[in-house]
């Protein structure tokens, strides 16, 4: 019996060639777009309308009928007040993350159930398994554009009846197929960044929402170097944009290495990055895929941010869902607010918010 398929079509490339893939596996395929954020750009011009034009003309090649669904109320509650949240208490967040698993695996998925879906399938570079009832989460091919990270919190309920259809191609792959079959997002450029906010200028977009509170930057021995503009607006080991020159007679530059939330003031460093480097972090909230291992102590690999390695870490379990990670090798700027994922050789293990760090 054909299978009804909905894919989340993007208006980008890779949700373009998952649609064409199923089709010609003989699914039937149907297209969703989703709203999640109802803003212009800077220029003017709505993302959202150019990204839904794609669409169109993708599910028009393709032959395949298509819908758009609005869940900017659900983003606004569901992800961006966490972030604005998170941005006030000094933190570092992913909203990406949270939107899988709040949006694109929720009600995203119970929205294709609606529209007679047996299966949803998204462009996620990554791969997945469905054996026994046990929904286990892969990794892609294309080990530079694996997006097992994002995916972290999904549960095992949202993980059922999830295509991946791109989980065995890399990304030049996709954009000939793409090319091949006359598809109208074949050479577009990827998106970047956090989706709500696209090509515009951070600072000016978050000041938006949350009132920028300026104060001194200071070394670790307590002297004042600058005035930063808000300390929402840095993160651990950022370089760029402190505005402070280099030292007479030294070599290297400033960065930030601590965020003191209580006195108002950005902490600095210059040159030497040791203070940068913690030996572990603990983590909570965290999601295990497909479910915790029996073991209270354990050794695995993890990435402590989306453009990183894999790093060895011995784990102990000190809750429910709250770990300990022992670093192999000291790990440079971990950032509370972002998560800490798990792996295996072949797949993640699921993951969990950074709370703190130490050394040892």
């Amino acid at each position: 019996m054909e299978k009804t398929v909905v894919v989340g079509m993007s208006g980008g490339v890779d949700s373009s060639v998952a649609a064409l893939l199923l089709k010609q596996q003989g699914m039937r395929v149907i297209g969703l777009f989703m709203r999640n954020w109802e803003e212009s750009d800077e220029s003017g011009a709505c993302t959202a309308e150019e990204d839904y034009a794609d669409v169109e003309r993708v599910c028009g090649k393709l032959d395949i009928p298509y819908y758009t669904v609005d869940f900017s109320r659900e983003y606004m509650e569901r992800v961006f007040s966490h972030f604005l949240e998170e941005y006030r208490a000094g933190r570092t967040p992913n909203p990406d993350v949270l939107c899988n698993r709040e949006i694109k695996f929720g009600p995203f998925k119970d929205h294709a159930r609606a529209l007679g879906a047996d299966l949803i399938a998204t462009g996620h570079y990554c791969g997945i398994s469905h054996e026994g009832g046990v929904h286990r989460l892969l990794k892609a091919k294309d080990t530079g554009k694996d997006q097992t990270y994002f995916l972290n919190q999904v549960t095992q309920a949202q993980l059922d009846g999830v295509l991946f259809p791109l989980a065995q191609l890399d990304k030049r792959e996709v954009r000939a197929i793409a090319a091949e079959h006359g598809l109208a997002t074949a050479r577009k450029k990827d998106s970047t960044g956090i989706c709500f906010i696209g090509e515009r200028n951070f600072r000016k977009f978050l000041q938006t929402y949350l009132p920028a509170q300026p104060g001194p930057i200071e070394t670790l021995a307590g002297e004042r170097v600058g005035e930063h503009q808000g300390l929402m607006y840095y993160t651990l080991g950022q370089r760029r944009g402190l505005d402070l020159g280099g030292r007479k007679g030294e070599e290297g530059r400033w960065f930030v290495v601590e965020k003191d939330l209580a006195r108002n003031v950005l902490v600095v460093s210059h040159g030497d990055e040791t203070p940068l480097y913690t030996d572990g972090c603990t983590v909570e909230g965290m999601n295990f895929i497909p479910f915790p291992p029996e073991a209270e102590r354990f050794f695995c690999r993890a990435k402590l941010r989306y453009r990183q390695a894999e790093q060895g870490v011995r784990v102990v379990r000190t809750g429910e869902r709250a770990l300990t990670l022992y670093f192999d090798v000291p790990q440079r700027a971990v950032t509370p607010g972002q998560y800490a994922v798990l792996y295996d050789d072949v797949q993640c293990l699921g993951g969990g918010v950074i709370t703190g760090t130490f050394r040892t």
